[in-house]
């Protein structure tokens, strides 16, 4: 197919743009937490898989971990298995983590690693059980009762926090230059296996690894002020002033929180992109204006 003048400049000019990006950025990690609207549209599935592949092919080692709510729900509402939710988590007895395992650690994660090779990448996909990758523990939750006028601890069965990453098997992964899929279930001592949420995987994954950049594809534009517009280039005391007088509130403060807590840990950057964008990571990562909001404590 030829190109008018007009579109092929065009193209030299994207390129001739990604180019220091490129320089930079080869041979780092990049942790990418892949959720939201571009897990279920098949057109977005497909641009973030060859936007991976595009990573890995410039010398950038990506790592993908995964979320899959919508199809866990959708899975236990086919089987008639209720589920509630606390401070919005879901409870999960062994039955529902059962769905869970079947649903992140197969269908979900073998439909990425399926459209990353389909797209000229190699990929593998594995769960935090594997190698005992993710160590966890259940994870406490506390809500007020009326009835005791005082908070009580719930129960939320298999669901759980991380305690420690062991990244052998990642390292091993990408050693053999391929892109590990990841999907958030971890392990304790005994054996006992839990859900855990995959922003906070990738989070603590992105810290372990020293990651150039922390990923958050989301289904909003990005973090908002007041007035709706989205804010970027803020450092963390910048963040934290913004959560203190109430600037960012409600669902987005824990996927800001696990942002946070990775930059002052020592990742150069966190992102939080609109993963509802064809090619959203690309565009974060290679051009000059980029999309979302981006998190740093450095100054170019």
């Amino acid at each position: 197919m030829s190109l008018d003048r007009d579109s092929a400049l065009n193209i030299a000019r994207v390129l001739t743009e990604a180019l220091p990006y490129i320089q930079r950025f080869t041979g780092k990690t990049m942790v990418l937490k892949f959720g939201g609207n571009a897990m279920v549209d098949p057109e977005l599935h497909e641009s973030f898989a060859r936007d991976v592949v595009l990573m890995k092919l410039v010398g950038m080692n990506p790592v993908v971990v995964h979320g899959g709510g919508p199809q866990i729900g959708t899975l236990l509402k086919k089987l008639n298995i209720h589920t509630e939710f606390v401070n919005g988590m879901r409870v999960t007895d062994a039955e529902t983590m059962d769905v869970v395992e079947m649903v992140l650690g197969g269908s979900v994660n073998k439909e990425i690693v399926s459209s990353i090779n389909r797209n000229g990448g190699k990929a593998i996909g594995v769960t935090g059980k594997d190698g005992q990758l993710i160590r966890a523990h259940q994870l406490k939750v506390t809500r007020y009762s009326p009835e005791l006028d005082a908070s009580e601890i719930v129960d939320i069965g298999h669901v759980g926090e991380v305690d420690q990453i062991d990244t052998e098997v990642l390292n091993l992964i990408l050693g053999s230059n391929f892109i590990p899929v990841i999907a958030p279930i971890g392990v304790d001592a005994a054996g006992r296996t839990y859900n855990i949420n995959a922003d906070l995987v990738a989070g603590k994954l992105a810290q372990v690894m020293q990651a150039e950049k922390l990923m958050l594809l989301t289904n909003v534009a990005g973090l908002l002020d007041r007035e709706g517009n989205i804010l970027t280039g803020l450092s963390t005391a910048q963040v934290d002033e913004l959560i203190a007088d109430g600037t960012i509130t409600g669902g987005m403060l824990p996927k800001i929180g696990c942002a946070l807590e990775a930059v002052k840990s020592g990742v150069a950057s966190a992102h939080i992109i609109d993963g509802r964008v064809p090619h959203a990571v690309l565009l974060e990562i290679f051009t000059d204006e980029g999309i979302g909001t981006l998190i740093t404590n450095r100054r170019t």
